[in-house]
């Protein structure tokens, strides 16, 4: 019978907490818990500690938020641990050398993708706005290079056609906390050898930007529908109306040919909220005007005033 390992666990947002939770009740001790510091937060904008920090908190298990991660004290401490590995799950920093190769087993990574596609920050929104047709979650070994290491284990799923970044991530989080407990059970056992990438396949998932939420009509409404869903919940696909900003939450695309400019509204009344793009029509089926309550588009133009000619 395999020996357990002591485990260093490194993450931060919802998605690693819910990990860690999983990765607790499994046969090995979590003996420490590495996070980004509590950062402010909401209206009040007081700290507040990550999700990652509250879950290990009420485990009682040590926790270290250090604000570099070269700092030689935080590096003493992830020695006096003495993990056999280190896993990582969205932890939001390069790892240097000096972690890389603290741990006899090195560090091993849950990857919200099919590696080699979607190597990077924002893998679940990167697959939808691209418009895959699957998704998926890569169990990997850390080296130096972003998301490049040799592959463990993968599991596929497939995407919904209303699926949004959230969603996606809510149904990518539970498979891979099994997968990173079926990749920890194996490497114990010495049956899982690790995969090289295909560098060839490579794509990239680049961290998301406010700006990039912003609505270019003149692209396919295809498109366009594809980035309101891969931008929710952030930053939000976005337009202007009058000078204000106004969230589209969720549109549909209506297959239409209509000879009107990109960004110009074609309809807006009881039965529609519809807006010319480059190519077909898109349905706003829910707005939100800022510092204004989300709406279903046919009640937002009730109040808005807007009509059949207007632009955004």
């Amino acid at each position: 019978m395999s020996t357990s390992w002591p485990i260093v666990f490194m993450g931060t947002p919802r998605v690693a907490a819910v990990t860690l939770e999983h990765l607790i009740k499994g046969p090995d001790p979590v003996v420490g818990v590495v996070t980004q510091p509590a950062r402010p937060a909401g209206r009040g904008q007081k700290s507040i500690p990550s999700p990652t920090h509250e879950v290990a908190k009420r485990r009682g298990i040590p926790i270290v938020a250090p604000e570099k991660i070269r700092d030689p004290a935080f590096l003493a401490t992830l020695q006096s641990w003495r993990p056999q590995i280190i896993v990582v799950v969205a932890f939001g920093r390069i790892l240097p050398a000096s972690i890389l190769n603290l741990a006899p087993q090195g560090c091993l990574n849950v990857h919200y993708s099919l590696l080699p596609k979607y190597r990077g920050a924002a893998p679940a929104a990167w697959t939808i706005i691209n418009g895959e047709g699957k998704s998926g979650v890569t169990t990997m070994k850390l080296v130096e290079k972003m998301d490049a290491g040799p592959i463990y284990l993968q599991k596929e799923i497939a995407l919904a056609a209303d699926d949004t970044t959230a969603s996606l991530q809510t149904k990518l989080t539970p498979v891979g906390a099994e997968l990173l407990l079926e990749t920890l059970q194996r490497l114990k056992e010495g049956s899982l050898t690790p995969e090289a990438q295909n560098e060839f396949d490579v794509t990239l998932a680049p961290l998301i930007k406010k700006e990039d939420g912003l609505i270019d009509w003149s692209q396919p409404a295809v498109v366009i529908e594809r980035r309101v869903r891969g931008f929710y919940p952030w930053p939000s696909a976005y337009t202007r109306l009058r000078g204000r900003l106004l969230k589209v939450h969720r549109a549909n695309v209506i297959e239409q040919i209509q000879p009107s400019a990109p960004g110009e509204i074609v309809r807006a009344d009881r039965n529609g909220f519809w807006v010319a793009t480059g190519s077909a029509l898109l349905s706003l089926e829910e707005v939100q005007l800022e510092n204004k309550k989300r709406l279903p588009g046919v009640e937002f133009v009730k109040g808005a005033k807007i009509g059949k000619g207007d632009r955004l």
